[in-house]
């Protein structure tokens, strides 16, 4: 269970690979987080961050969890659940994928959204489903303000980001009232390995500052977290812009 605070004992990281959910669990590690479960494609990448997370303390084990094959979801993530309650899921896997090569290779371009999209929502359903069960529980689901309207620079990365965030609302709403809470995190640029060959841009962010906001969001209870804040107004701006004038923007 969750702690008076918020905080949850025990993590189930869907992406364990990824900077972000590393930091987040570093930080709640820090806090109350003993058991932590890193779901991933088995890598020399996800042991060793299994036992970094060791080494500050925690139980952690490592599942093999593939977001491009969701006829395995339920059994490999039922696993983890039937071996006790689950306070947090954090779903952090994704690809950005390179929007020049994806237009001109749609199968590419597909691979992005099955991992953004479809894998998201197969294993989203499955975890909400053991949440709900549990009658507590929070899922917090990785989104992006590229989600919020689709660029001529990285439309399909944006689009599959645009589903997420919709599917993951509405799935908050559908959870209503049965003690389980979904929240949604809205980083804008974030400074990582995936975005390390891409020009810095204002508003950029780091994966401990979008972690210090997961966990402000658990303790509110929050449904929606923007990183940083201010993206909340700049986005709102570009959603009502004019289509002839966002077209001109250097998006």
């Amino acid at each position: 269970m969750k702690d008076a605070f918020g905080i949850p004992q025990s993590l189930l990281v869907l992406g364990g690979t990824s900077e972000i959910a590393l930091a987040t669990a570093r930080r709640l590690i820090t806090r109350r987080t003993r058991a932590v479960w890193l779901a991933g494609r088995p890598t020399p990448a996800l042991e060793e961050a299994a036992e970094r997370l060791r080494g500050l303390g925690a139980e952690v084990r490592t599942v093999a969890f593939d977001a491009l094959d969701p006829e395995s979801h339920e059994a490999v993530l039922g696993k983890v659940f039937a071996e006790g309650d689950i306070d947090m899921v954090l779903m952090a896997f994704g690809v950005l994928g390179d929007q020049a090569v994806d237009e001109k290779e749609p199968v590419a371009a597909a691979r992005v959204a099955q991992t953004n999209y479809t894998g998201a929502v197969s294993s989203g359903l499955v975890c909400a489903r053991a949440l709900q069960t549990q009658g507590h529980g929070s899922l917090v689901v990785l989104s992006s303000v590229a989600g919020e309207r689709a660029r001529r620079s990285n439309f399909i990365y944006g689009s599959s980001k645009a589903g997420l965030d919709a599917f993951a609302q509405g799935l908050g709403d559908a959870l209503h009232g049965t003690g389980a809470h979904v929240m949604v995190v809205r980083p804008g640029f974030v400074r990582t390995r995936m975005t390390a060959h891409l020009p810095q841009v204002p508003l950029s962010t780091t994966p401990e500052a979008v972690a210090e906001a997961i966990e402000l969001g658990l303790r509110r209870r929050s449904e929606t977290v923007w990183v940083p804040g201010a993206l909340r107004m700049v986005m709102s701006a570009l959603r009502h812009t004019p289509r002839a004038v966002f077209r001109r923007l250097p998006l």
